[in-house]
This record gives structure tokens, C-alpha cells and sequence, in this order.
């Protein structure tokens, strides 16, 4: 039977920092993805936003690992030449009866140790972006956007230059725990059995059910995984806002923010539909809802404007209806598991906080 010290499922942005993070700790590490390439599950479908750090609940896992995780990925980017841009992003109010919700997200920032937001009024808004319509904004100068994909490529040849290995096609199908380690039954066109003394589940939408195959997990305690469907679209040509802007937040979400890519074009998303099975398929009558919430802060949208770009799917560990989950990072005390690290709920701020994941990952085991 073939032996690593660490194994890590998924080869997405979380997996790929936490592998690179134990093998430039000298640990002999294999990265198991069952697709064929990196990144292809939630890691390429979101809006590959740098969040600053404000939503988060006081001493939480998203407030601390983002905010640590927005820094790191700031001076990774520079000093690996990824694609990124410290852009900055408002946060309007389009009526006064958000104004205490602004009030409510800058003081949830200032405790989260985001000391750079600035509340300005719909007329000093509209100085710097024109085509936006609201009372009063937050700024939060330090919320960005990052090429995912070239990320995800700087943190791979870092973790193969410190020795690792990806295997793709590597389907983790279930495990037993032993006393020496962990026995992973890895499928594909070779299947074999792997030990490793070290076992990290960053499977994504995946994780719990891979944790519910791990023979020896202590009962009740993987979580419920539910799919938040967030369908985007975009506007042709390069778009008129410089930064990005999002409305005040709704439940299930942040909701229909506009964001930017590298190249100046302009897409919208995520709304939330709660979905039973993977489908990316986007429903070009969606677009209705769109048009609706995205005039409220920009009311000169066209009309007919609006295309349909593609959908990601969040794992979530609450329902519809319910409040949104922290990050659960479980580790053998919460599991019974010896060497088993399962990293749950992973969603956004999960791009921005990746490495300050891998960093925790890294201390934990």
C-alpha cells in the first residue's frame, strides 16, 4: 500500500494553499482531485472578489481568516505576479431606510479590524461613480479582485516545486481510520488504496459527503450540507462603474452586486436559488429579478442588456430561511479522527481567506 504524509482532497484554491502550505513544511503531500484539473468546482465559478472583512460576525472564523487571509493574498499576488487589483467597492443605500443597515456593516467592520471604511453621501458617491443612484454609500477601499485561475496556478507550481504531487481523476470514494494513519480508497482508472498519516477534506460542495465515508468519524458530527445555486450574468462591452458596488445585504446573500474583471467588463451576481443537484445551467428568465434589483442602485441599466455568463454553487451549512454559517474547520477533537482535518462551509469569504486557511490547517496538524 502506497504511503504519503498528508493527503488533501480537492485540488480547488482552499485545497491547493493548504497543500502548498505542508509541503514547504517539508511533509511528503499528495493532492487527490476527482476532476481533471484544478479549480473547476467553486474556485472558477464566483465573482473572484477580495473581500475587505465587514460582514462577518465578531470572532468568527470568516471574520479572523479573512481579514488575515485578504493581507496575505494582497502580498502573495504582488510578489508572485498574479493578476489583481485593489479596486475598492461601494455598499449603497438606495433609500433611507437602509442608512441604519451602513451604520450596522461599518461598525461590524471596525471590530473585525477593517480600519479603512469611509462613509460618504450620495452626492460624493456619485462624484466618483455618476451612473449610481443612492442616498448615502461605505467605502471600503480595500476590497479587490484577483484572476482566480492564475492564483490557483501560482499556488500550484509553489506546492510541486516544494516536492508535492497532484493526481487527477483521484476520486476519494471513503477511508478507515487505522492507528497508524488513514486508509483512503481512491478510485479512477487505477483505483488503489493510500495511507496517510495526515488527511485534509477540502472536497467542496463535496465535504460532507466524503466525511459521512470516513469510518471512524464520532456520530452527528458532519453537518448537513445544503446548495446555494448564484446564477451571473454580464453586460457587453467594458462596463461603467470603475468600482465594484453592492447594495445593503438580503438574506441568503449579499445580493445582485455588480463586480468587474480584470478586463473592465462588468457582471452581476449571485442571486440565491436552493438547489438539490449540481446544474450550472443558467436560466436566461432570471434576468428579470436582475434587472429589478440592479436599477435600484443603477436605474439607466438597458434594457435587453443583460447576458447570461454562468452560475456557481455554494456549500452551505444552513437552509433557506435560515442565518448564514462560520466556516467549520473540524479537527480530531470535534471528530474523533486522528490526523483528519474537514474544512466545511467553505464559501465565500473562502478566496479571500485561503491561505490564512492553509496557515490554521498547517498549525492544526
Amino acid at each position: 500500500m502506497e504511503r504519503v504524509d498528508c493527503a488533501v482532497v480537492g485540488a480547488g484554491v482552499v485545497g491547493l494553499a493548504v497543500a502548498r502550505a505542508l509541503a514547504e513544511r517539508g511533509l511528503e503531500t499528495l493532492v487527490l482531485e476527482a476532476e481533471t484539473l484544478i479549480g473547476s468546482g467553486i474556485s472558477s465559478r464566483n465573482s473572484e472578489v477580495i473581500h475587505a472583512g465587514i460582514y462577518y460576525e465578531a470572532g468568527s472564523l470568516k471574520a479572523a481568516l479573512g481579514v488575515r487571509g485578504r493581507h496575505l493574498l494582497y502580498e502573495y499576488c504582488a510578489s508572485r505576479g498574479v493578476p489583481h487589483r485593489r479596486c475598492g467597492k461601494f455598499i449603497v443605500a438606495t433609500h433611507v431606510g437602509q442608512l441604519g443597515e451602513l451604520e450596522r456593516l461599518l461598525a461590524a467592520g471596525l471590530r473585525n479590524g477593517v480600519d479603512d471604511l469611509v462613509m460618504v453621501d450620495g452626492a460624493s458617491a456619485r462624484a466618483q461613480e455618476p451612473a449610481l443612484h443612492g442616498v448615502a454609500a461605505l467605502y471600503s477601499p480595500s476590497t479587490g479582485i484577483v484572476d482566480s485561475h492564475g492564483l490557483m496556478l501560482a499556488l500550484q507550481g509553489d506546492f510541486e516545486r516544494a516536492g508535492g504531487m497532484l493526481a487527477f481523476g483521484a476520486r476519494v470514494a471513503g477511508g478507515i481510520a487505522k492507528p497508524d494513519g488513514i486508509v483512503l480508497e481512491v478510485g479512477g482508472d487505477e483505483p488503489m488504496q493510500l495511507m496517510a498519516g495526515i488527511v485534509v477534506n477540502s472536497a467542496g460542495l463535496h465535504a460532507p459527503a466524503l466525511a459521512a465515508q470516513l469510518v471512524g468519524m464520532r456520530p452527528g458530527t458532519v453537518p448537513q450540507g445544503y446548495l446555494a445555486k448564484g446564477n451571473y450574468f454580464s453586460l457587453p462591452g467594458r462596463s461603467p462603474f470603475s468600482r465594484l458596488i453592492y447594495p445593503v445585504p438580503e438574506p441568503g446573500g449579499l445580493g445582485v452586486h455588480l463586480t468587474l474583471d480584470l478586463a473592465g467588463q462588468a457582471r452581476f451576481g449571485p442571486d440565491v436559488e436552493w438547489v438539490e443537484s449540481l446544474d450550472y445551467r443558467v436560466d436566461p428568465h432570471r434576468a428579470d429579478g436582475f434587472y429589478t434589483a440592479i436599477r435600484r442602485y443603477w436605474p439607466s441599466l438597458p434594457d435587453d442588456a443583460l447576458q447570461p455568463a454562468y452560475a456557481g454553487i455554494r456549500p452551505k451549512l444552513r437552509g433557506p430561511g435560515q442565518d448564514n454559517a462560520d466556516f467549520l474547520i473540524q479537527g480530531p477533537a470535534e471528530h474523533g479522527v486522528p490526523g483528519l482535518v474537514n474544512l466545511f462551509g467553505i464559501e465565500s469569504p473562502g478566496l479571500t481567506a485561503s491561505l490564512a486557511i492553509a496557515e490554521l490547517v498547517a498549525t492544526m496538524v
